[in-house]
Order: structure tokens, then C-alpha cells, then sequence
């Protein structure tokens, strides 16, 4: 095969079966849409290439203006590549830059990243300076000087699976449509674009949306409260929403990598563990023979530092000790947790440390009176390189809605820490209760 740029070769995807003895499924055949073997690495190329074509066609090098995205992983490494051949800057704004791999590849494509100082998985609902608000700020000031892509909003993103992904699978089973089809959710372009072609050619499609479990995070994958904020996410698109967990992503990644020959990430190994999670309550009750399709979005090797992170063992590595990985049931289900009218009485009678959790930025418009910022990936590494505060201290640890928060407090009470509690609800239930908060 021959071809005149490498933008040609985005797309025509294998579709892959899955061995039946690796899954287990005994009435569905189920496939993986190679979407890693894209030129750039992953199914944002499509996306990617679909947005940016049109808008840097109508610049045409007249203004060299910077394209710009709010992205930290595949469509930030897609867009750069695509503005560096067009002789034009790219520029991402995030605060979600969690993985190194996929930074240090940005710069070495010469992108800029800026991003928001202060913010954390830890994430809160109260937070107005989130990146889509810091970019739609940067186009209002300079609108001649950036191109924005744009993917949470644009129906390019959708179009690009619509036309090419969905039609794409129908042409590799025989022009016959999946009785299933399995995608995670991140901006949400891929699972719609790909149902809604898929559902035009049969409207019994069985629709799979993936997230993440709330306090999980999973490069690629949105959890289920961040999914709404996502301006291209319906969820009529699916028949059900599931959520899969870090470990769970990891699992079936391993499978995917050691079993399929698959060099997967964890978004495509969160697609497979989830599909076949779901699946197998059908497969048991069906008589006839059915397919099914999942999403492999992207490659392995971007995300070593997230599995040594997580899954240390897997590299033949010790777990860190005292992080949160290494967090059992019990210990989470022990952890001391205090309601907000409680929390009032004993923050007056005993004064506690009382240490916040949020970003910078939310933690200057509104916090608990005499309470301390402590970032909570700050705050974890903390956890090794010693705490400002002795074991005997008591500590109120606060969160916007409790879910990190109770981990750490788990943590401590392992490490000696006598005295140390988790805010129920966070600072949400805080404020909603009537707490006083302030502002420095």
C-alpha cells in the first residue's frame, strides 16, 4: 500500500476476533476494533483529523494561528502532530496531565501545555476555573489567535466515527451490523458516532457505555459524574452505563496483552473486562449465535508509569508502602468518618488540624476557617516523605465530597495517626449544612 500522507492511513481498522477460550463466551463471538493501530497511536486520530482539517484549511497559513485543546492524552497527541505538519503551534490546556509518557511526548512534538496550577484528581463540583472555562476566556480575548478544536462540543468528533468506524465494522462482519457494542466513555465521540451508525443499519444494536468508578481514575475514561459535563454526551445513546475500576481496567488489559498478543492500554482493557462482565449474563441465556464489538483506543506503552503506579507487582516492583493502592475493604470500611454537625463541635472543642484537600483554586474562593491546603497528590507523596503534623495531632481531612479524603484518614489510622478523621460529604455537605466557610 501506497500513500500520499500519513493523515491517509487514519482509519480501515482491523477488526479482530477474540479467541473463545480466552473470554469464555460460548454464544458470541466477540471482536476488538484495533483502533491503536492508527498512525498517531490511537482512535482520537480520527477525531482529530476530522476537526482539525476543515479549520486549518480555512486558516491556510495566513494567520499561523495556535491550535488549541483541552486534552491531556490521545487528541492532544493527535492535534500536535497534525499542527507540526502544518507548519502551526498546538497548545493544550488540562488538568488531568497524569500521565509522564504522554506529557514528555507533547513536548517532544513541540506542544505547549499549560496547565492549571493546583488542580487534582481529587476533583470539585465547585471549581468555575476548569480548563474548558480557561479556554473559551483565551478565545474571547483572542479569537484571531487560536483555532479550537473543540472535541467535548464539536459534531466533527461524532461525524468522524458516524461516517467512517460504525460503516468500518458493518464492512468487516459481512455488511451485517453487531448484535453488541461496547465502548468507554471519554468525550463521548466514539460510542455515539459508532452506535448511531451502527443503529441505522440495525436498531436492535445493544448499546455498552463504559466509566469509571467515581474515585477511580482511568486514562481516556470519564467517570460517571464527569460524563455529564461533557457537551457531546447523551445517554439515550446507551442501553446501560457501567462503571469499571483502575484494577479492572489493569486485569483486562493484562489479558488483552499476554492472551490476544494486543499491546492494549488500560481504556481498551477496561472495554474488554467490561464487555465481557456484561456479556456473560447473556451468553448464559441465549440459544443462537451473536457478535459483539469492543474499542481497543490505544497502546501500552504510554502508560508504564500508570501501571507501575498501581500495579507495581506487575513490574516486578514492592508496592509503595502506605499508598492507596494498597488499601484493603477493611481498612477503607474502618476508616473514621465524622458528619458535618459533628465535625463543627470538635473542630471548636478539640481544634484539629483541619487540612483541605482541594486545588489551589478552590480552596482560595471558599474553605473551612483556619483549615490548611494541602494538595491531595501533594499530600500522598507526604505520605513518604514525612507529614507536617505528629501522630498524636488531631486531623480533620476534607475533600469536596468525601471520596479521597476517607482513604487517606484509612491510611493514617494504619501509619498511628490516633486522631484523624475523614469529612462525610466533603466540603459540599459542609457548605450545605450551613458550615462557615471564607475566603483568605
Amino acid at each position: 500500500m501506497r500513500y500520499d500522507s500519513i493523515t491517509d492511513v487514519i482509519g480501515d481498522t482491523p477488526l479482530v476476533r477474540i479467541a473463545p477460550e480466552i473470554h469464555g463466551l460460548r454464544n458470541i463471538d466477540l471482536y476488538a476494533k484495533l483502533e491503536m493501530l492508527n498512525p498517531f497511536g490511537s482512535v482520537k486520530d480520527r477525531a482529530a483529523w476530522n476537526m482539525a482539517q476543515p479549520l486549518i484549511a480555512e486558516d491556510n497559513g495566513r494567520k499561523r494561528r495556535t491550535v488549541v485543546e483541552l486534552s491531556s492524552g490521545n487528541t492532544a497527541k493527535a492535534l500536535a502532530v497534525i499542527a507540526g505538519m502544518n507548519g502551526l503551534p498546538f497548545k493544550s490546556v488540562t488538568n488531568r496531565m497524569k500521565v509522564p509518557e504522554i506529557k514528555e511526548l507533547l513536548l517532544l512534538l513541540g506542544a505547549e501545555i499549560e496547565e492549571l496550577p493546583g488542580q487534582a484528581e481529587c476533583l470539585d463540583p465547585t471549581n468555575t476555573e476548569d480548563p474548558l472555562t480557561k479556554i473559551h476566556h483565551m478565545l474571547s480575548a483572542e479569537a484571531d489567535t487560536y483555532i479550537h478544536t473543540d472535541q467535548y462540543y464539536n459534531p466533527l468528533n461524532i461525524e468522524a466515527h458516524h461516517t467512517a468506524t460504525g460503516p468500518e465494522i458493518i464492512k468487516d462482519l459481512d455488511g451485517a451490523a453487531p448484535d453488541y457494542f461496547i465502548a468507554a466513555v471519554g468525550t463521548a465521540g466514539s460510542s455515539t458516532g459508532t452506535a448511531r451508525a451502527l443503529r441505522e443499519h440495525d436498531p436492535n444494536v445493544g448499546v455498552l457505555g463504559l466509566v469509571a468508578h467515581k474515585s477511580d481514575f482511568i486514562p481516556g475514561i470519564r467517570n460517571i459524574d464527569e460524563v455529564h459535563e461533557v457537551g457531546l454526551f447523551d445517554p439515550a445513546t446507551y442501553d446501560t452505563i457501567e462503571s469499571v475500576s483502575a484494577d479492572e481496567a489493569i486485569d483486562g488489559m493484562l489479558t488483552l496483552v499476554r492472551r490476544c498478543g494486543m499491546l492494549a492500554g488500560p481504556t481498551g482493557g477496561a472495554a474488554y473486562f467490561g464487555a465481557v462482565r456484561h456479556l456473560s449474563d447473556i451468553d448464559a441465556e441465549l440459544t443462537e449465535r451473536k457478535t459483539a464489538v469492543f474499542i481497543v483506543c490505544d497502546r501500552v506503552e504510554s502508560y508504564m508509569s500508570y501501571v507501575r503506579k498501581r500495579r507495581p507487582e506487575l513490574l516486578r516492583q514492592p508496592a509503595r508502602r502506605n499508598s492507596v493502592a494498597t488499601l484493603t475493604e477493611a481498612e477503607l470500611a474502618a476508616a473514621p468518618v465524622i458528619a458535618t454537625g459533628e465535625a463543627r463541635r470538635w473542630i471548636a472543642d478539640a481544634r484539629p488540624l483541619v487540612v483541605d484537600l482541594r486545588g489551589a483554586f478552590a480552596f482560595d474562593a471558599l474553605h473551612i476557617p483556619g483549615s490548611v491546603n494541602i494538595v491531595d497528590e501533594i499530600f500522598a507523596e507526604l505520605l513518604h516523605g514525612g507529614l507536617p503534623f505528629g501522630r498524636k495531632q488531631p486531623v480533620l481531612l476534607a475533600c469536596p465530597v468525601g471520596e479521597q479524603s476517607v482513604k487517606y484518614a484509612a491510611l493514617l489510622s494504619r501509619m498511628g495517626h490516633t486522631d484523624v478523621r475523614s469529612l462525610d460529604g466533603g466540603i459540599i455537605a459542609w457548605r450545605d449544612a450551613g458550615g462557615e466557610l471564607v475566603r483568605d
